[in-house]
């Protein structure tokens, strides 16, 4: 009887075969476009909130070239987890990870783009937006994504590239550092962290099986909540700042206040949580509200001021 191909000798074989509009679905897949998306309002944000008038193809440029930097750091961020993510329940079917895509391929692809970023912000907009690409696409991939594997500390680490773009936006109109585009930053900064601390909390046993150590399983579930509070209280006021800076006006403090105290009760409601996985499952999707949330009050306050 004729033995069965091994799993990734079948997988190779299917790949093969495949056709060509399947293979393009995957390698966007590593770009990480909802992660992408979201980059790219927040930049659009700092562009439009920026002091002055932009020229149109500076805008274009400066979306294009943040948009490869953040697909590259995510495509070369999944080439190198290809085999912890082997291990995972929700990125087993990755396409490195399932074998869709060579890892040379994939290794290629995110250098590639990761060129044409730096190139198209050099040429595009000015040296300030495209270090900061820099920055934030060589810290993503090169120290947070070892760090995970040793420290949760990693989480902090990759929140700073990870709130890089609407900085970028901010530069890419004015070309200096100021304190509006840097409250941008700190805004993007902070919502990261209870965000993907509630990931780390439902996703605790598929953290534990890679190897990843996240503070859920480093430090524990109650040491994890008191961290998620500390963020939430500071998002609270680092959100408002916008407001005393002239930036924006009363209504998109009302609205970020309101957002800003529903999402720490829903933090606080965690120290009283009996089934830690559903409170993690619920503050994930209030984070996923609140940005959006925001950012409505800031288009509105823009547009109607």
């Amino acid at each position: 009887m004729a033995h069965s191909a091994p799993p990734l000798e079948r997988i190779a074989t299917e790949a093969n075969a495949r056709r060509p509009i399947d293979v393009i679905r995957d390698y966007v897949a590593l770009t990480k476009p909802s992660i992408n998306r979201m980059c790219l309002l927040m930049t659009a944000g700092g562009l439009a909130l920026a002091p002055g008038a932009v020229d149109t193809w500076r805008f274009v440029w400066a979306l294009v070239g943040t948009a490869l930097a953040v697909a590259s750091a995510n495509a070369l961020n999944m080439w190198w987890e290809r085999d912890s993510d082997r291990l995972m329940k929700r990125t087993e079917d990755r396409p490195l990870a399932a074998g869709r895509i060579s890892d040379h391929g994939a290794l290629t692809f995110g250098i590639a783009i990761g060129a044409a970023s730096v190139v198209i912000l050099a040429l595009g907009t000015d040296p300030l937006t495209t270090a900061l690409g820099v920055f934030a696409l060589v810290s993503y991939v090169l120290v947070y994504t070892p760090l995970k594997y040793r420290s949760p500390l990693a989480l902090v680490v990759g929140a700073i590239p990870g709130a890089v773009p609407p900085l970028m936006g901010w530069t890419a109109a004015t070309s200096t550092l100021e304190p509006a585009g840097l409250v941008l930053f700190a805004t993007l900064l902070v919502w990261q962290m209870p965000h993907f601390i509630a990931i780390a909390m439902f996703r605790k046993h598929d953290y534990a099986a890679a190897g990843i150590r996240v503070v859920t399983v480093v430090r524990g579930n109650r040491v994890a909540k008191w961290q998620a509070i500390a963020w939430a209280v500071a998002l609270l006021p680092i959100s408002l700042l916008l407001t005393p800076l002239g930036v924006t006006g009363w209504l998109y403090a009302a609205v970020a206040a309101v957002a800003g105290l529903a999402f720490l009760a829903i933090t606080v409601r965690g120290l009283f949580a009996k089934n830690d996985a559903r409170w993690a499952y619920r503050l994930f999707f209030a984070s996923l509200l609140y940005l959006p949330v925001v950012v409505a009050g800031l288009i509105l306050d823009v547009t109607l001021s």
